[in-house]
């Protein structure tokens, strides 16, 4: 992955990006740039509007300052972004055998390799027949597997450590042991590799929380429908509560196995924590915190930018391969209460690890679903290898079309003027935008101003009106398409809740509307300078 400054895309890129900025710095316009905002001449449905054509084709590669277009929301010329995190957590220190050490040893140990593959296939092939027969005919897996159906899985667990055996893991060393379960019901761990899963099917043989797509997994699937795993689909709401209910269920009834989570939701190299998710939090159960280290030299165990293949070959070629597992105190809930799981969650890691998208969760408080919203909308802008988007594919999925405002739009993100912009720039940008304290207000207004007629809805008619105060000489396909972004329902009407939420998700667009309120507070300016005139 790149580093995660400002300017680095966040999609994978295969182009080096231009040189960090820390900082977006947007000129915030003078006498000169709004002197070139369209005139309001042209008279329709009681308002005015230009008949200047401005057909302008967005220059961001240029020196020209533009003017903020979002300044009437209360943007200033410029917003900061976090400080870079420099450290990759998912970067594999040695994805290539590099080395005469490494190719050497590797030759020697072909036998020996060709012995532990043979060994992992059979110790696999044991486990997954005695795992097969202890849930033949098991229908209740509501409840608790029956004593007799446990005692068929400890073979299973034995050949999990013939398993490790094969992959180098001969010895493996603990500190602390694991608490009771009736004391500390949850554990949670940070997640290396995929032997971590293996040795602690072995060590406790606990309920997992898993990826619904796991349960296709050849054998992996069998034997965790046979550990009774709490499924969980993290971008489905109703899933993700059903595994919190199923985490407070097993975490209370002392028959079921103790309940072991990832709170990271991913592998990393184990060099830093990613930011936790809540789901081992919210029961408010006691916790114990495990630490499972892979010490290397001259091979990295961990999961990252590695095929599988790759990396068992590489455990098969190996003398011994290291795996260090630390048991923590118990963290229990201040004062036995129900204590905020965010709060919980931060006492089990430190802040200044956390991550990407938990400095956007932090800075914007806002929720990772959210956050993928604005992704599948850059996704849909097609950005090119290096993950970046040109001018054109920007305006094409936000509906606009090539003009002064649309250049100051894009030239507010595209802080660069290399005239491309990368996720993290549209996304910090949007939502720099949407957390204004006047953007709530500021849409409220406008969608009062496009509402003529007090209906509390608004017709394509009205919402075109509003939108050539901004955009001269729209014709009616281009307002049409723009119109429905913000029909949801098709109804060829608007309300007010599906304008504002369509403006939280399209926060830029609400620069449409800085012409119709800046026209509106000009008549109301008027309106006091007549007044004052009477009264004199």
């Amino acid at each position: 992955m790149a580093a995660h400054d400002l300017s680095s895309p966040l999609l994978a890129s295969t182009t080096p990006p231009p040189p960090p900025h820390l900082v977006l710095t947007v000129d915030g316009g003078d006498d000169d740039s709004k002197s070139r905002q369209p005139t309001a001449n042209h008279q329709n449905g009681g308002r005015a509007h230009s008949k200047t054509n401005h057909h302008i084709t967005p220059r961001s590669n240029s020196t020209t300052h533009h003017r903020n277009p979002f300044e009437f929301v209360g943007s200033d010329a410029s917003f900061s972004a976090p400080p870079p995190c420099t450290i990759d957590p998912f970067r594999n220190g040695t994805p290539r055998i590099d080395g005469l050490y490494e190719v050497l040893k590797i030759l020697l140990l072909l036998p020996i390799v060709v012995i532990r593959l043979v060994l992992f296939g059979l110790c696999l092939g044991v486990g997954y027949i005695a795992t097969k027969l202890a849930i033949l005919g098991w229908k209740d897996k509501h409840n608790p597997m029956p004593r007799w159906r446990s005692r068929l899985m400890w073979v299973t667990r034995f050949t999990a450590r013939g398993i490790l055996f094969s992959f180098g893991y001969q010895w493996i060393r603990r500190k602390g042991k694991p608490a009771p379960r009736g004391i500390a019901p949850i554990v949670v761990s940070n997640h290396v590799s995929y032997i971590d899963p293996i040795f602690y099917f072995y060590e406790m043989c606990p309920t997992i929380v898993a990826s619904e797509s796991h349960d296709a997994l050849p054998f992996v699937g069998t034997i965790i429908r046979a550990m009774q795993v709490i499924y969980v689909d993290r971008f489905s709401q109703p899933s993700r509560k059903n595994a919190v209910n199923e985490i407070k269920r097993k975490g209370c009834c002392d028959r079921f196995p103790r309940v072991l989570l990832f709170p990271e939701g991913t592998t990393s190299n184990g060099r830093s924590l990613l930011s936790f998710q809540l789901g081992a939090f919210i029961p408010n159960y006691a916790i114990q915190p495990v630490v499972v280290r892979y010490p290397h030299v001259h091979f990295d165990q961990s999961w990252g930018n590695i095929s599988l293949a790759m990396l068992m070959f590489r455990m098969f070629s190996q003398f011994h391969n290291f795996l260090e597992v630390e048991y923590l105190p118990i963290v229990s809930p201040l004062d036995n209460s129900k204590e905020n799981p965010a709060h919980f969650a931060k006492r089990e890691k430190p802040s200044n690890f956390m991550v990407e998208m938990a400095k956007v969760e932090s800075l914007f408080h806002i929720r990772s679903l959210e956050a993928m919203d604005f992704l599948e909308k850059f996704l849909s802008m097609n950005p090119d290898s290096s993950g970046r988007v040109r001018v054109h594919d920007f305006l094409r999925v936000l509906k606009l079309r090539p003009c002064i405002l649309s250049e100051e739009v894009f030239a507010f993100l595209d802080v660069e003027k290399s005239g491309s912009i990368t996720f993290k720039q549209f996304l910090y940008g949007s939502l720099h935008v949407m957390k204004q304290p006047q953007f709530r207000s500021t849409c409220e207004l406008a969608f009062s101003e496009c509402d003529i007629l007090e209906e509390h809805e608004i017709s394509q008619h009205e919402f075109g009106d509003v939108i050539r105060l901004g955009i001269p000489d729209l014709d009616d396909a281009e307002v049409h398409e723009l119109f429905k972004l913000f029909d949801v329902e098709g109804k060829g009407r608007v309300s007010k809740d599906n304008f504002t939420s369509c403006l939280r998700k399209n926060p830029l667009l609400i620069a449409l509307f800085s012409a119709c309120l800046a026209h509106r507070d000009a008549v109301d300016d008027d309106d006091d300078n007549s007044m004052v005139e009477e009264i004199v």
